[in-house]
């Protein structure tokens, strides 16, 4: 339930408020949007691919609430910078599944504050998240990994619950004035006929999709 509420709120700061699909004629940003976003040709056959609609993340929307945290404001603490470094624009998110991976995109049309989302990871180094006053922390890491591209986060957040060790994965990327980030969860599906390990599979996804961005610019 954590990891799901983590995805749930970090996708929420990209679609919040957006009622609408895209459609017409594209007009930039949305045409150099559209060119910017992997799609299922790009992946090898067999992965599930899912486009979700898209938006405009400058009409707000319902915050999700979120977990109880020591210190306060871990459990959602990256969530609060990319929402406060949101500006109106169209978003693109799309859903990509491995057997063992399940990966979450989103593609802004504006860059993300990489110093600030630093700063709030460091932070979150350690943390303990709970759901009420009553109830036991369950102890949480925020680890940055090592990655060659000069602008891009990528950390692994794993909790500790009875006495189960379990890692979900974050990428954040400024490409230009547009940025790429995403989630990742270790989730087993032995119907997808391709197998996915983390975080290299996430890594990969992530690396691609910047260079698509990149390449549209």
């Amino acid at each position: 339930m954590t990891w799901r509420r983590a995805l749930a709120a970090l996708v929420a700061v990209a679609v919040s408020g957006c009622a609408q699909p895209i459609t017409g004629t594209a007009i930039w940003p949305g045409a150099q949007l559209e060119k910017a976003v992997l799609t299922a040709a790009d992946l090898p056959p067999g992965v599930q691919y899912e486009r979700l609609d898209g938006g405009d993340a400058g009409q707000g929307g319902q915050r999700l609430p979120a977990m109880r945290s020591r210190p306060p404001g871990c459990s959602e603490g990256l969530t609060r910078v990319i929402e406060a470094s949101a500006e109106p624009g169209p978003t693109a998110e799309y859903l990509v599944s491995y057997d063992g991976a399940r990966m979450a995109m989103t593609v802004l049309t504006w860059p993300l504050d990489l110093g600030r989302l630093a700063a709030a990871a460091d932070r979150c180094a350690e943390f303990e998240a709970y759901f009420d006053e009553s109830s036991p922390g369950i102890p949480m890491t925020t680890t940055r990994l090592p990655t060659p591209r000069s602008d891009a986060l990528v950390y692994e957040q794993t909790m500790q619950l009875q006495g189960a060790r379990s890692s979900v994965y974050f990428s954040f990327e400024n490409v230009g004035r547009m940025a790429v980030f995403g989630v990742a969860f270790p989730t087993p599906n032995p119907s997808i006929p391709v197998k996915g390990s983390l975080p290299q599979t996430f890594l990969d996804l992530a690396a691609m999709q910047a260079d698509r961005a990149r390449a549209a610019m």
